[in-house]
């Protein structure tokens, strides 16, 4: 199965990115990965023909059978430059009409940016995603810096176990919408 790992982050040091890099490396055995980023990609502008960055973007969606969207939280919601770049596709060209899509999340708060998952699964059940959305168990993991060594590794062999669970669970769901 392709999968697109999404980072909604602009952040020089994403802790969501760590966190898909993780879920990448762990569970290449099962899935054909592919990494995106929203960081660089302008802002979204009404009536403006959208950019090839994000026409670049909307194709390795369209292209992927899976998106797992790394959604940081700031304000309680999705990050700016998440928004932007989700408001760019619904309104160009649309690739994420009918496709499966898993959210996970890090956060230096113990929340673990469960306020962005809940806004995100919003957006994404809008006019112009019709995204079939994960609802199952939710990965949302807090205090972020304590979670990642040096080399953007897990230090709780615990967390590592949950996210295969979480995936599994994942994998069950995908067979279902897609049989």
């Amino acid at each position: 199965m392709k999968v697109l790992a999404l980072s909604g982050s602009n952040a020089d040091n994403s802790f969501n990115e760590k966190l898909l890099r993780v879920i990448m490396k762990n569970l290449d055995y099962k899935y054909d990965f592919d990494f995106a980023t929203v960081k660089g990609l302008p802002m979204f502008k009404e009536g403006v023909d959208a950019p090839a960055d994000v026409l670049a973007l909307g194709k390795k969606i369209e292209e992927a059978d899976m998106v797992v969207i790394g959604s940081p939280e700031q304000q309680h919601s999705v990050t700016s430059a998440l928004k932007s770049a989700l408001e760019w596709l619904s309104s160009s060209v649309h690739p994420f009409h009918g496709k499966p899509v898993v959210i996970v999340s890090t956060s230096p708060m113990p929340q673990g940016a469960a306020r962005s998952q809940t806004r995100l699964k919003s957006i994404l059940a809008a006019p112009g995603f019709s995204a079939h959305v994960f609802n199952g168990d939710e990965f949302m993991m807090g205090i972020a810096p304590k979670q990642f060594d040096n080399e953007g590794n897990l230090t709780e062999p615990g967390t590592l176990k949950f996210l295969n669970h979480f995936f599994d669970e994942v994998d069950e769901w995908y067979a279902q919408l897609t049989k």
